[in-house]
């Protein structure tokens, strides 16, 4: 089994070097949908919706591997060349006040609009209610997320690393916003 695990770690590892931001897209999407999977299975559907499941795949191969892909591009030129405690914090301050807010809003609004098809009206009031609350949390639990990719995580792993994390992250997002349709229905 471990051969194999390694055969496939290589092979990951050769694509993300041929092809990082198709690779990082693609293991975006992937565990975009495994995360949604198992916010179904928690949150007690009998059977899967392979169609919300396809659109949060989407969703993850669209915009978060690429989005994750270019902000750690654009962190590594901003901060070329500095290592250290001091750039960590940095980073892990800039993608906390500019890419944790805008991420959880798109999310919030692209499961309300797409995945629910609620109007915008009532994915706005949603949002009003429901965000400070997700993105105070996400402040509590994100930067230290953040710290061990940028200290510790090679680039072309961020993503990954980031992908992962945020699968389990999407687990609570999709949850928090079913319990919101549940009680509003």
């Amino acid at each position: 089994m471990s051969e194999i695990v390694t055969v496939a770690w290589q092979r990951y590892l050769q694509q993300l070097q041929a092809h990082p931001l198709r690779t990082k897209a693609i293991t975006s999407g992937v565990l975009a949908g495994c995360s949604d999977a198992i916010a179904q299975k928690i949150s007690g559907v009998k059977r899967l919706q392979l169609r919300r499941m396809f659109l949060l795949m989407v969703y993850g191969f669209v915009y978060s591997g690429p989005f994750g892909h270019f902000l750690h591009k654009f962190m590594e030129r901003l901060f070329k060349g500095k290592k250290g405690k001091d750039t960590v914090a940095k980073k892990v301050l800039l993608e906390q006040l500019t890419a944790s807010p805008w991420n959880n809003m798109l999310f919030m609004m692209y499961y309300g609009l797409v995945l629910e098809g609620r109007s915008f009206s009532l994915v706005r009031r949603k949002i009003r209610k429901d965000y400070p609350s997700i993105q105070m949390t996400s402040w509590k639990f994100w930067p230290i997320v953040g710290w061990i990719n940028y200290q510790y995580m090679p680039l072309q792993l961020r993503v990954l690393f980031h992908s992962f994390i945020a699968s389990c992250w999407a687990v609570f997002l999709n949850l928090k916003a079913r319990s919101g349709a549940a009680k509003e229905a």
